[in-house]
């Protein structure tokens, strides 16, 4: 994959423990990606091991195949994170290396009837990527129904752009479902409970539909039961989680 030097134009608080960080993209190659794949950035250990984090590209893609020379990451902290110390001590104009990009948790070719986007936390980010995507196959007939999990209206991430993009598409549903604690006032699709609660109630057309899973790790997996339950076949459930990094000596 193609080595990247990332430098850091801003960082913009998303919620008491997320943030937003933009990024400029110096590569010695045009650096294209496809709305819904990842960077690895890479960092050096205390031990001087080499090891790295994944992060979606969470910037709205202009297309769904894409020139980018800035980029969007949403970072959670993680008291005592490798990742969370460096980047957080990170100041404007500051670089860092990393890798990209990878990844096919992509939307596929083959236009789907309807769409279930399901996240939690920043899992919702490559969905946000989709969004130019997501309204060319609106304007196509397809149904989108993004599914987004989080205990209060704090982690609801990125929550206007969705909103947004329901105001103007009927056929575009954004559906919040609230573990903790409702917000006031409630949205339209506002749902008490986890994700899994919310997607039990639904009825899946194995013909027609395709489902998308990022976030949490047993959510994901919680989830892809559930929907191989409801008949969903296997290659139509798509799934994104972010294995443990090896390390290596630098």
């Amino acid at each position: 994959m193609t080595p990247l030097k990332l430098t850091m134009l801003g960082i913009t608080p998303l919620n008491d423990n997320t943030v937003n960080i933009r990024f400029k993209v110096d590569s010695e190659q045009p650096f294209v990606v496809i709305a819904g794949q990842f960077l690895r950035l890479h960092f050096t250990q205390d031990d001087g091991l080499e090891t790295f984090r994944s992060y979606s590209i969470a910037s709205i893609f202009a297309q769904e195949k894409t020139e980018m020379d800035e980029v969007d990451l949403a970072v959670s902290w993680v008291p005592g994170g490798l990742a969370t110390e460096k980047l957080s001590n990170m100041q404007v104009g500051e670089t860092i290396e990393a890798t990209g990009p990878y990844g096919r948790f992509c939307l596929l070719p083959d236009r789907h009837q309807r769409y279930f986007l399901i996240a939690t936390g920043t899992g919702v980010t490559p969905y946000r990527a989709m969004l130019e995507e997501i309204k060319l196959r609106l304007q196509q007939g397809s149904e989108f129904y993004v599914v987004m999990g989080a205990q209060d209206e704090s982690g609801l991430l990125y929550a206007a752009d969705f909103e947004a993009l329901e105001k103007a598409h009927p056929n575009f549903h954004y559906i919040p479902c609230l573990s903790r604690k409702t917000r006031e006032p409630a949205g339209p699709n506002d749902q008490a409970g986890h994700v899994q609660k919310h997607l039990v109630q639904h009825e899946f057309d194995p013909e027609n539909d395709i489902a998308y899973l990022c976030g949490n790790p047993n959510m994901v997996d919680e989830a892809f039961t559930l929907l191989k339950e409801k008949g969903m076949p296997v290659p139509l459930i798509k799934r994104e989680k972010y294995v443990s990094p090896p390390t290596k000596k630098k």
